[in-house]
């Protein structure tokens, strides 16, 4: 840093907190470290008794905070987005869009390997809707050698950090299965709930057929809903591994191949996640769903509406953060449920 006379501070970058005290009045940061002087500013650091101020020295292979910032921003930002004024080194993004946020993690954590420099972000694979914060970029020191943002620069040579896929309108059929609810001894609580859930979503639900136990049935449902331009079949019931749950049989006769029959989630372990044709998701989704607060339904589902499709890898990592603690409170997405490393 220098020193200058204050009168020709104009366009120099602050190096340190400038205090104001006025007593009974004011007392606190007039000017941050960091801060670009302007021709307004003068007489305010004059009248703080300021008549000389200690300025970054523009150095060559240097960068202030504010031109990091930029930079960090450039290797996170993309479709969808939009950010915020650099302040004091700092540019926060947000969603422009509602959709599923996507983060190239290992990328994130070279960048913030790299040292003297941050971003931080939300967890990703969670939905987030228009105007969300999707993360915050700055550097720590006040200024960088360029050199090293560079290095940040090459990692994302080949996209962003940060992504966000928009949600999907979709067609959406429900089977419920079971006898004690095809032939009315009991009223059917599944299907209102699920109902509730998708309808977070941009969707059309086609309906919901009631069925008995008999798996032939229980396919014949699901292959009617796909017929009449279904774009998801969600089937309720009979999904445990009791003999006469006759579901995961009836989804996997209707050829579907079938990408697992249950997931580390609790509750949701025995949830069944299928492709017909392979595109046209058949969720069967166990009885927690109906009565818990937060499933793996929950977990999955954002990402379906995104259209992804889901693989076993997906859910075999979904065990790390996979157990929801059913809180009397659920302050679901804000808690751990579902958010790994």
């Amino acid at each position: 840093m220098k020193e200058i006379n204050t009168k020709d501070a104009v366009g120099h970058v602050l190096c340190h907190d400038i205090t104001q005290i006025v007593k009974d009045k004011v007392k606190g940061v007039a000017f941050k470290k960091g801060h670009i002087v302007k021709e307004e500013d003068i007489n305010t650091l004059l009248s703080l008794g300021k008549d000389h101020l200690y300025v970054w020295e523009k150095r060559e292979g240097m960068l202030h905070e504010n031109e990091a910032a930029i930079i960090l921003r450039d290797i996170c930002k993309s479709e969808y987005m939009e950010e915020s004024d650099v302040k004091e080194g700092k540019i926060e993004l947000f969603s422009s869009i509602d959709g599923l946020l996507k983060i190239n993690v290992d990328k994130l954590r070279q960048v913030n390997s790299l040292g003297e420099m941050m971003i931080a972000t939300r967890h990703e694979n969670f939905p987030v809707k228009k105007g969300d914060k999707l993360a915050g970029t700055r550097i720590i020191p006040l200024i960088i050698e360029e050199e090293k943002m560079k290095k940040a620069q090459e990692l994302c040579s080949d996209g962003p950090i940060l992504s966000i896929k928009p949600f999907v309108h979709k067609k959406v059929g429900i089977v419920t299965t079971g006898n004690e609810v095809f032939y009315g001894r009991i009223k059917d609580t599944f299907g209102p709930v699920i109902m509730e859930k998708v309808k977070e979503f941009d969707v059309d639900v086609l309906g919901q057929t009631i069925v008995d136990d008999n798996p032939e049935n229980i396919t014949n449902s699901i292959l009617e809903f796909i017929s009449n331009g279904a774009d998801m079949v969600l089937c309720t019931g009979g999904m445990s591994v009791d003999p006469d749950d006759k579901t995961p049989k009836a989804i996997k006769d209707t050829g579907a191949d079938i990408v697992s029959y249950g997931a580390p989630v609790l509750p949701g372990a025995m949830m069944l996640v299928a492709y017909y044709k392979g595109n046209i998701p058949i969720i069967g989704l166990p009885g927690c769903v109906m009565y818990a607060k937060r499933t793996v339904f929950d977990l999955i589902l954002p990402r379906v509406m995104a259209d992804e499709k889901i693989t076993k890898d997906d859910l075999s990592k979904l065990g790390l953060g996979g157990l929801c603690l059913n809180c009397d409170v659920c302050h679901y997405p804000n808690c751990g449920f579902g958010k790994g490393v």
